[in-house]
């Protein structure tokens, strides 16, 4: 009996998972190419699987495009001490679809645009012990404005949330 319930709360979680196609009708519409373009800064927080926050950050990012080709640059200092830096290399698609390459992503991130929101997911390796671990994210962007962007991603190993990472992207002036 506890099987069957197992699966049937499993089921039921599979079938609440939001679909970025619901997301077509909200504005203002998302276009990674004109909100990714120039400087902009990040502010930021990491959670451990329980919600609590381990680790706070700032960002400073730089992104420009050459035809439907994009490099963002990135700079993390977080608050013990560490910094990191990682760029992107994008490409657009077409129909809101991008994809992403960045020196600790394991292949190719994926993802799309509907309305003023972006959704993408990858695998990114992050240090453990001696050695890195990839963990996969599911990357939510949502336009709040031209000019501010909340993301919220979920942070999983082999399909069990082990953290979530939040942030406030401000488009510099």
């Amino acid at each position: 009996m506890k099987t069957v319930y197992a699966l049937v709360l499993l089921l039921l979680g599979a079938c609440s998972q939001v679909n970025i196609d619901n997301y077509s009708p909200t504005k203002p519409a998302l276009d990674l190419r004109s909100f990714l373009q120039g400087d902009l800064t990040a502010h930021g927080m990491l959670q451990d699987r329980s919600g609590r926050m381990t680790r706070r950050f700032v960002a400073s990012m730089h992104a420009s495009w050459s035809g439907e080709t994009g490099t963002l640059v990135e700079h993390f200092r977080f608050d013990d001490g560490e910094e990191q830096d990682r760029t992107w290399i994008l490409q657009h698609h077409g129909n809101g679809r991008y994809t992403g390459t960045a020196g600790d992503v394991v292949g190719e991130a994926a993802g799309s645009t509907a309305g003023s929101v972006f959704q993408w997911q990858y695998q990114l390796l992050v240090p453990w012990n001696d050695g890195q671990l990839a963990v996969s994210l599911d990357d939510w962007l949502y336009l709040i404005d031209e000019n501010h962007l909340i993301n919220v991603t979920r942070l999983s190993k082999f399909g069990f949330k082990v953290g979530q990472l939040t942030l406030m992207i401000d488009k510099q002036q």
